[in-house]
């Protein structure tokens, strides 16, 4: 995935804090595993994979949206501005939308549970991650050309 993101954006720094978040939104899947002391199976690793890619998704957004802007100190966080609502509101549907999965009881449960709640606490966790941790790695890692 790094070399896609660095074949993309034909920079190591972007494509370096792009990658970050991604991994610390699995951090966010098993801190939600562990609070809801949920076993980490294959269906956990399951959703594990799909926040990688899912997260991932709407780093390019955000970035996309970042360097379609002009040139200026505000352009950080205008693009947080400008995607704000379409990375929270795609991140809420989901959420929603697996909620009767993680409180799901009886047959099957405990094979949708891990599922969903692996994929629930990692989009709850990449959220403010995206909108404020990214743009704060882009500082930090983006050249002077990124920043400006």
């Amino acid at each position: 995935m790094f070399l896609l993101l660095l074949f993309l954006y034909e920079s190591f720094r972007v494509a370096f804090a792009m990658l970050l978040i991604p991994i610390f939104a699995v951090a966010g899947v098993f801190i939600g595993l562990w609070i809801t002391a949920t076993e980490f199976n294959i269906t956990s690793r399951m959703g594990m994979t799909m926040i990688v890619g899912i997260v991932t998704e709407i780093t390019i957004f955000y970035y996309s949206e970042f360097r379609s802007l002009p040139a200026s100190k505000d352009r950080l966080i205008t693009a947080g501005i400008n995607r704000m609502r379409a990375i929270s509101m795609t991140t809420f549907a989901a959420i929603l939308a697996l909620l009767p999965l993680a409180l799901a009881i009886g047959h099957g449960a405990a094979t949708q549970q891990p599922l969903a709640i692996a994929i629930i606490s990692g989009l709850t966790f990449s959220l403010p991650l995206v909108l404020i941790v990214l743009p704060a790695l882009l500082v930090i890692f983006g050249s002077k050309a990124t920043v400006q």
